[in-house]
């Protein structure tokens, strides 16, 4: 039951999949965090259903491009874009640390969060239109991999913020078996990749490690932490950047 009601949480923080409705305890939120990356795994599944349909329809390149970034925010809702968001009204900011966690907060939308917001969605329709079809499916992993790493840094990195959602999160989840789980998950996914796609599965990886060293060093440096708003940012930055990678090497 707890295992089943700990699926329940994650996907109704994380996702806008309808879950059953039920109070939650401190114990549903202990585990929650194992089953983040399977958002990302439906989303990917939904990807990669949509090259299958898109092929069999030969559907123009620029509608399955556009389709392709849609999915995520219709899984997901845009919670992790509200996050990119803040995120990017507050490093524009150029304030001090208290200043920008204070933009967090804010739930106003700056002119820099719309620039940023464009920008990126430019980039990632840019690197989605450019990948060949190994390089698709490989990318259709990277939701799944991103939310892994994404979850391992909650339990094992500094919070900014003593409250907050991040915070609840941290401090209510069994930060060991949430690591060990996270990692066993991180590393079946590789293996798997890696037997279908391994000069695409290093090829993330490494975009996947540059956005990870930006993150932790922009937490680190301009927060003095992380937060949810960060955790949020840093996924959008690691699809994408790992999207820019995988488009490159089909050029290649």
């Amino acid at each position: 039951m707890n295992f089943l009601k700990s699926i329940a949480v994650a996907f109704s923080m994380y996702s806008r999949i309808p879950m059953p409705r039920f109070e939650w305890g401190s114990d549903d939120m202990k585990y929650h965090l194992i089953f983040f990356p399977w958002v990302g795994a439906v989303i990917g599944a939904l990807e990669y259903g949509w090259y299958i349909l898109s092929k069999s329809y030969s559907i123009e390149n620029i509608v399955f491009t556009i389709i392709a970034m849609v999915i995520p925010i219709i899984i997901t809702g845009g919670f992790h874009l509200d996050g990119f968001m803040d995120t990017s009204d507050a490093l524009s900011s150029w304030g001090d640390k208290e200043k920008r966690l204070a933009i967090l907060k804010d739930s106003h939308v700056g002119a820099f969060a719309i620039i940023h917001i464009l920008i990126l969605g430019l980039i990632l329709f840019a690197a989605i239109y450019s990948l060949n079809s190994d390089c698709f499916i490989a990318w259709c992993f990277s939701f799944f991999i991103a939310r892994i790493i994404s979850g391992i840094c909650v339990v094992k990195n500094k919070k900014a913020k003593t409250e907050g959602l991040l915070s609840t999160e941290s401090n209510t989840a069994d930060d060991k078996a949430v690591f060990v789980w996270l990692a066993v998950q991180f590393v079946i996914c590789c293996i798997l990749v890696n037997y279908l796609f391994k000069v695409q599965l290093t090829v993330m990886l490494l975009a996947l490690l540059l956005s990870l060293a930006y993150y932790l060093h922009t937490a680190k440096s301009k927060f003095g932490g992380i937060t949810g708003d960060l955790a949020g940012w840093f996924v959008c930055i690691a699809e994408t950047l790992m999207a820019m990678a995988l488009a490159i090497f089909s050029y290649l």
